[in-house]
């Protein structure tokens, strides 16, 4: 393990100091090699899909394991949008006099190795090492074993654009030691490693962060809420919530729970239950809802669910505060909506509201870097220091100071 990182911090020295023009044509080519590869990948995810099956994974699960030649060639565009974004290294962040006349500039620069551990899409995989390759950094690649196969492929033709361009290899690594053992020897190493970036199941998060001995930044699981408030639009109701629950319900800016405002449920439940039935939503109401709906009862258990499945907890409140409350009690700091025309209630919720991404007539679907036009994204953190929300390029870097001086001594 040991030996292996220490060639990943190596070649870190040579990737944080590549040009702009050579980072951005050789993710370029990377991305070229993902589509004229595009059989042999999914060839590969094809065992891991038949392992899927044969282990009785959940829908959901194989859902997100799943590659076909339209996502492979989102997987390619996604690059190819890395690649066009802005240079996130040598940025000028700040810039100062002081009174003795020293130059100060506060510069992006890399942060060094990532480790980045994951599960279940093999997506990841491209998406995280074109990031790290933009913006100087190494990473240490951890899948899941559900997408093994997928992730190898994936590794490999990235590996050959690298080394063809006579680029270390090293800067885009699986670990070697996939197992559970291999993870917690990865994040004690602290000598090689600089973050970790842990995405994926609760308890994987957990162990991660209290067993890591390198800064953690957690993209944690993703319990959203939309608020109905009492001046909503209702054209725009029936939409929005279908959309941030069904759209994709395995993703983790899904819609969990749904607020409605006691004065308005009356008149809307009745039309979204007939909009969620058509689709296969399961729902659960409570007692309040179950007045208007059929569904079933739900418990407070639930509202602490992060189902990642076709399943809604629908709530009546009273107010905005009750929304309010509801959210900070039960959220995961993930994603948060409202839907209202009231301005000040508006306001309202997006100021008092504690999460990464805080809407207003708008689906929770879109927390994502692709649609936040970042090309894409490490995860949605939902830490509250260095990187909150979609993680990109510019959330891959840190920064030094640079002091330019005239032959200035300290006097005091």
């Amino acid at each position: 393990m040991q030996e292996f990182l220490e060639e990943a911090k190596k070649s870190s020295r040579t990737i944080a100091n590549l040009s702009t023009a050579v980072k951005n044509r050789v993710l370029n080519e990377m991305a070229d090699a993902l589509m004229n590869h595009c059989d042999f990948i999914i060839s590969n995810n094809e065992k891991d899909m038949s392992q899927a099956i044969m282990y009785n994974l959940d829908e959901a699960l194989k859902d997100r394991l799943l590659l076909t030649p339209s996502r492979v060639e989102d997987m390619a565009n996604a690059i190819r949008q890395i690649a066009s974004q802005s240079e996130p290294v040598g940025r000028i962040l700040d810039g100062w006099v002081t009174t003795t006349g020293l130059n100060i500039q506060k510069v992006a620069i890399p942060i060094g190795v990532i480790g980045i551990i994951y599960e279940s899409r093999p997506n990841v995989t491209s998406d995280t090492a074109a990031l790290c390759f933009k913006s100087g950094n190494v990473c240490v690649l951890k899948g899941g074993k559900e997408a093994e196969h997928s992730n190898k492929a994936i590794a490999l033709v990235l590996k050959e654009v690298l080394s063809k361009n006579k680029l270390p290899e090293q800067a885009i690594s699986l670990l070697p030691d996939s197992s559970r053992e291999g993870v917690a020897k990865l994040i004690k190493e602290d000598k090689y490693v600089d973050l970790i970036v842990p995405r994926g199941g609760e308890s994987l998060i957990r162990f991660v962060s209290e067993n890591s001995s390198i800064p953690v930044i957690k993209h944690d699981k993703g319990i959203c809420h939309i608020y109905v408030d009492k001046d909503a639009a209702p054209a725009k109701i029936i939409d929005i919530a279908i959309n941030a629950k069904c759209q994709r319900p395995s993703a983790c800016n899904a819609m969990e729970t749904l607020l409605v405002h006691e004065n308005i449920a009356p008149y809307i439940l009745t039309g979204l239950e007939d909009a969620f039935v058509e689709r296969g939503t399961i729902l659960k109401g409570c007692s309040e809802t179950l007045k208007y709906i059929n569904a079933i009862p739900v418990t407070l258990e639930d509202y602490d669910t992060e189902y990642l499945a076709n399943i809604l907890n629908i709530r009546i409140v009273k107010n905005i505060d009750e929304a309010i409350t509801h959210i900070q009690r039960h959220g995961s700091g993930h994603s948060e909506a409202i839907l209202s025309e009231n301005y000040t209630t508006v306001n309202k919720f997006l100021a008092e509201v504690d999460a990464a991404c805080v809407y207003a007539n708008a689906s929770t679907r879109f927390t994502d870097g692709g649609a936040f036009g970042l090309g894409a994204e490490v995860g949605i953190s939902t830490n509250k220091l260095h990187s909150r929300g979609p993680m990109g390029i510019n959330d891959l870097t840190t920064f030094k100071y640079k002091i330019y001086g005239q032959g200035q001594v300290r006097t005091k």
